[in-house]
């Protein structure tokens, strides 16, 4: 545990000496915003094209970095890696002890989806068995949980679950969210939560660190959904799609930044034969080699 608050303090998220003030001084949540879809950039481009910016990207040069470069920290990698694959899903995970005398709820954003047939989902904890989080201990111990999808509507409670509080103390109460009976798993579902997900472990894979062989990084977990759970007014009649306007996704950023989703562009996905097979410019790209590619 102390372990733990150690590594977050040396992390520094937080780039404010005095948050609230910095947040005070900013523009206040702008409820008007709601989901629609524009245009792409570019609506008329076409094979061969390239980027939508006339090539001005390919103008500024990058900086090459080696994760294991002498002298470079590892949470240095963790802060360049959370700022550049943005934005993250967050799987809000509720785990319950195998006991049943302890619970936990905490946010996730190394948390995705990987497959659809048996329905599959990955999340990844900071740390090794040896030092697990409560979520990890209580999902290898009772395997299973409920994922839970953030929305607008609850971030400021979603939030508060990330705290590093003691093993047994309830994040729920902090949060002040409710608790919900699943079908298939003995944790609760979060009721404010649009969407949920109940799962059974699958499997685990624990990650050694290169930098200092023998340290315990982290821990992967693979998780198959069990149950779905959506609320009435967020799903269609044959209930196979969420609407993204109802359930308003919070998504992760670097540091302590949260993203919303108010907006989509659609772009089909381009049929071979009817797009290239059946034109004659575009026949050309697929001829031409692109630097020996």
């Amino acid at each position: 545990m102390s372990s733990r608050a150690d590594v977050e303090k040396q992390i520094k998220r937080n780039p404010h000496p005095d948050f609230k003030k910095v947040e005070g001084s900013r523009a206040p949540w702008d409820k008007s915003l709601e989901w629609s879809l524009k245009q792409t950039v570019k609506p008329d481009w076409k094979f061969g094209d390239g980027s939508n910016d006339g090539g001005a990207c390919l103008k500024v040069p990058h900086v090459e970095i080696d994760p294991y470069e002498e002298g470079r920290p590892a949470v240095y990698n963790y802060k360049l890696l959370i700022s550049g694959i943005i934005p993250r899903p967050i799987g809000f995970i509720s785990t319950r002890s195998k006991d049943g005398s302890s619970t936990n709820l905490a946010p996730f954003s190394y948390f995705n989806m990987v497959n659809h047939d048996p329905p599959m989902f990955t999340v990844g904890y900071a740390g090794g068995f040896d030092n697990a989080k409560d979520s990890l201990k209580n999902l290898t111990e009772s395997e299973e949980c409920v994922i839970n999808i953030i929305s607008e509507h609850f971030v400021e409670a979603a939030n508060a679950t990330s705290i590093n509080a003691p093993y047994g103390e309830s994040e729920w109460a902090l949060s002040g969210l409710t608790p919900a009976s699943c079908t298939t798993v003995k944790a609760s579902r979060v009721q404010e939560a649009i969407f949920s997900i109940e799962g059974k472990l699958n499997s685990t894979q624990e990650f050694e660190s290169r930098a200092t062989p023998g340290k315990k990084t982290g821990v992967l977990a693979v998780i198959e959904g069990t149950r779905f759970w959506v609320r009435e007014d967020a799903i269609n009649e044959d209930k196979n799609i969420i609407d993204p306007a109802i359930l308003k996704p919070i998504s992760r950023l670097g540091g302590i930044t949260y993203g919303r989703t108010t907006e989509g562009l659609e772009i089909p996905r381009p049929d071979y034969k009817e797009t290239v097979e059946n034109n004659e410019e575009a026949k050309k790209f697929v001829k031409a080699k692109v630097d020996g590619q």
